[in-house]
């Protein structure tokens, strides 16, 4: 025990400090016993009686500093060192130290409960900012909607939960499921289950507000929801993923029995992590839509593979005027025969304009020339409906267009061709002459009336007919750049292809072109071939099935 006389030194020394402070304050000397204490200390820590041992009465924290203010000596002033901070019961308090020379200390406890309630919910609401800014930016790193699901699942399982689902929206009673557990990978399975069996599940996937946690009974979760070796659930969370206009589906939290049920301020950032990752997940699913709408369109908007039809060959080849375009103004067809012997129709044409907005009109000159294949035989009269039809439609576009009529006559192909305002089609013969069509015509939709005139003509086997359009005579290029390809170099190319396929003619013209261009801006570009090959004629086996031609 500490004399009298020594407590009633320490009381002078200290005296304005411990009677007149409204905060504790404690001095213990050297040994480790405490000297003296206000009342203020004494509320705080009533065991910490003049005469006891520090280490005794007073938090370990609190003892370990004493010991280490005094190794550290005396200090000039009486808050040098930066506070400790420690619990005393369930407040949190800063100890200021003063270090006297007779070796005594004083110790100032002033209650920073408030305090360090409020750095740390700053502290918490940074790292949920941080969270949910990189959650953000990972969830919108990829327009896949599995992947999205995924990201979603395992962010929430690694963050809010100790498991998270992610159930995408059916038009069934089979639910896509995304299931992850904290440390693991997600998995997918689907559920045939009816979601209003689960309180608060049929609501949130119909985008209603979400039920809170404490309506849901942990213990009636369903086997599909609870995760293999996941254990007795203690906590429910689920709520809706809002998406653009329509749900993207719902998110469901578990949390372990024994575990921490989940806080009103947990439950509100959940459905701000909710709305950020419905948010990526209604734009991944947006995006897929739109890009199945899209393959769809391209396909009734790209040229169709040529084939041999009855004996004759044919063959193209389409660029766009943009590389990273799939369709444009330049088109072609080939409407075989509805009748075997009467001749195929085949339709090559140059949209004014280029990119998406031509390959509109392109797809509606292609559906009025189909429906027009009845008046295949009179070319004069599908143009002239043609032109009538542009001329009453709101577009402002023209169309150049050539009509070829083909029909396998003993070894040679009998043709019909006629231009309406574009590149008359060029004939290669046999020999390597190449002969220009003598068929002439007025471009369609420009004008009241367009005529053309039709010139017939046989190819023999091994010649074929060429159909093109400007984009490949006018593709500017060459060594020096600037200098168009040209009719007269395409002749040249097509002389050298004398007797081969159709299919190489094309490929040939297409690669000389393109070398022409180079990486320089050019027009759509379209080619098709037709040709009589060299075959011979087979009957029918039966007699009554037709015939075919082979090599």
């Amino acid at each position: 025990m500490v004399s009298t006389q020594a407590q009633t030194g320490a009381g002078t020394e200290y005296g304005s400090l411990w009677s007149d402070a409204p905060y504790p304050v404690l001095v213990a000397d050297a040994q480790g016993s405490v000297v003296l204490r206000n009342n203020a200390a004494g509320t705080l820590l009533p065991a910490a009686r003049p005469g006891t041992r520090l280490g005794d009465v007073v938090p370990a924290w609190l003892s370990t500093a004493h010991d280490a203010a005094l190794a550290a000596g005396p200090r000039t002033g009486r808050d040098t060192d930066a506070p400790l901070t420690g619990p005393i019961g369930e407040r949190s308090f800063e100890a200021h130290a003063g270090v006297r020379p007779d070796g005594t200390v004083a110790w100032w406890l002033v209650d920073d409960t408030d305090h360090a309630l409020a750095r740390e919910a700053l502290h918490l609401e940074r790292n949920r900012t941080a969270f949910l800014s990189e959650a953000s930016s990972t969830l919108l790193s990829s327009l896949n909607l599995g992947r999205c699901m995924d990201v979603t699942a395992q962010l929430a399982a690694e963050h809010l939960a100790d498991a998270a689902l992610v159930i995408a929206p059916t038009h069934g009673r089979r639910l896509p499921v995304v299931t992850c557990l904290r440390g693991g990978s997600p998995t997918l399975s689907h559920e045939s289950v009816d979601p209003n069996e689960v309180p608060g599940l049929g609501e949130a996937l119909r985008g209603f507000p979400p039920v809170p946690s404490r309506w849901i009974d942990p213990s009636a979760a369903p086997d599909w929801m609870v995760p293999e070796g996941f254990g007795p659930v203690g906590s429910i969370v689920i709520t809706p993923l809002p998406g653009h206009g329509v749900p993207a589906g719902a998110l469901v939290l578990l949390r372990r029995s024994g575990g921490a049920a989940f806080t009103d301020s947990e439950e509100v950032f959940a459905r701000l992590f909710a709305a950020r990752a419905g948010a990526a997940m209604s734009a991944a699913r947006l995006y897929a839509e739109q890009t199945s709408i899209t393959d769809v369109l391209m396909r009734e908007l790209l040229p169709p593979s040529l084939h041999q039809i009855s004996g004759v060959d044919y063959a193209g080849g389409y660029r766009p005027s943009a590389d990273h375009e799939r369709i444009g103004g330049d088109f072609y067809d080939v409407h075989p025969a509805a009748v075997e012997g009467e001749a195929s129709l085949v339709t090559l044409g140059d949209v004014c304009g280029k990119g998406l907005e031509a390959a509109v009109l392109t797809g509606k000159i292609r559906n009025t020339l189909h429906a027009l294949l009845p008046l295949a035989d009179d070319h004069q009269r599908m143009i002239s409906l043609l032109n009538t039809a542009l001329l009453n439609s709101h577009h402002t576009r023209f169309v150049t267009l050539v009509l070829a009529s083909a029909v396998r006559e003993g070894s040679g192909v009998s043709l019909r061709l006629t231009s309406a305002g574009h590149p008359p089609p060029l004939i290669v013969r046999a020999s390597g002459v190449v002969e220009e069509a003598e068929t002439r015509g007025t471009l369609v939709g420009a004008m009241p009336k367009a005529p053309a005139r039709t010139t017939v003509l046989t190819l023999a086997p091994g010649e074929s007919c060429v159909l093109y359009t400007d984009g490949i005579t006018e593709a500017e290029g060459g060594p020096m750049g600037g200098v168009q390809f040209g009719e007269a170099r395409l002749r040249r190319v097509l002389a050298e292809c004398a007797g081969m396929p159709s299919e190489s003619i094309v490929e040939r013209v297409q690669m000389l072109a393109s070398q022409w261009i180079g990486t320089g801006r050019h027009d759509d570009m379209a080619v098709v071939v037709i040709s009589a090959p060299r075959t011979h004629h087979l009957s029918a086996v039966d007699g009554h099935t037709r015939g075919r031609f082979t090599a």
